[in-house]
């Protein structure tokens, strides 16, 4: 035994030789445990993702396509001024659906989570802000024409008033449209996120800041916000990812007047095109990545997960 003991003294690299079996062994229940999800998204997620990048570098005409290894489709896409414009409009959409979505649910979540004393009424008034999202998302935003339309309620509520003289026609068919229905489509994304992160907040840590003299402007920016900002973080991923992938909404509420990425995608792919749709899509995922990439960095928001 006392030689033995030597031994790993002398040479402790053969005692860590020795020991390797044995953590692998106490490692292979997490990786049995782990590889049926890794299997999924590895089928769902990763290959998918793949093929994309695959099919983005082969050729095309209007009948087939052609396995092959070109930089055309990136050229074409990177060297478009259409292309950077349909980016530039994009983002702006995401900018101002992001800043009204914040800014509406937070409030929101604020009023569920300090504002309703019992759980049960919390529960309660969630769910009714998810009741319209029962019903599918063309209905909802659809829903908005017979409103914002020129005969529609609010221009016949405006002329009868004698508001305005003439239906105003910047109401459908226009960003302002689009805006308004993407807010009404995404804002329970940034509420749910918000929400949970209000009610881990520590009650008497509010209650201390009350006690030393706080009003409730310096409460809200010194404890709230700041407790805040991972759910803040996460509704802003949702967001703005569901944003930049929406092309329903442009094409209805604009009438065909604006134009998104994944809009120009999915035309892109009515005509065949789907090399030029497939480097369009990476060049997307590359964007929102980044974008995401820099609101973890702000934020860390594991402490939520």
């Amino acid at each position: 035994m006392t030689a033995a003991i030597d031994d790993a003294i002398a040479n402790p690299a053969a005692l860590k030789r020795t020991r390797r079996p044995s953590r692998f062994l106490a490692a292979l229940p997490s990786y049995i445990q782990a590889t049926p999800l890794a299997l999924i998204l590895g089928a769902f997620l990763l290959a998918p993702v793949l093929m994309i990048a695959a099919v983005s570098f082969w050729d095309y005409d209007f009948a087939r396509l052609y396995p092959d290894f070109i930089l055309t489709n990136y050229a074409e896409t990177l060297g478009s001024w259409v292309t950077w414009r349909t980016y530039l409009n994009t983002l702006k959409y995401a900018v101002i659906v992001w800043a009204l979505t914040l800014f509406i649910g937070f409030w929101v979540a604020y009023y569920l989570a300090f504002h309703i004393r019992t759980a049960t009424m919390q529960m309660v008034l969630f769910l009714v802000c998810t009741v319209p999202f029962l019903t599918s998302n063309i209905i909802r935003m659809i829903s908005w024409i017979p409103v914002l339309g020129r005969n529609g309620l609010v221009n016949t509520t405006l002329i009868e008033l004698g508001i305005v003289p003439a239906p105003i026609t910047w109401l459908l068919y226009s960003d302002f449209a689009v805006v308004l229905a993407m807010v009404h489509l995404y804002t329970l994304f940034m509420v749910t996120p918000i929400f949970n992160t209000l009610m881990r907040i520590d009650r008497s840590l509010v209650e201390a800041a009350r006690d030393a003299g706080a009003n409730g402007w310096q409460i809200l920016c010194n404890i709230i916000l700041p407790l805040a900002k991972p759910g803040m973080a996460i509704g802003t991923i949702f967001v703005v990812t569901l944003v930049m992938a929406d092309f329903t909404t442009v094409q209805v509420m604009s009438g065909g007047q604006s134009a998104s990425v994944a809009l120009m995608m999915r035309n892109q792919m009515s005509l065949l095109q789907y090399p030029a749709a497939a480097a369009n899509a990476v060049v997307l995922l590359v964007v929102v990545l980044f974008m995401v990439a820099g609101i973890l960095r702000v934020v860390d928001i594991r402490k939520e997960l």
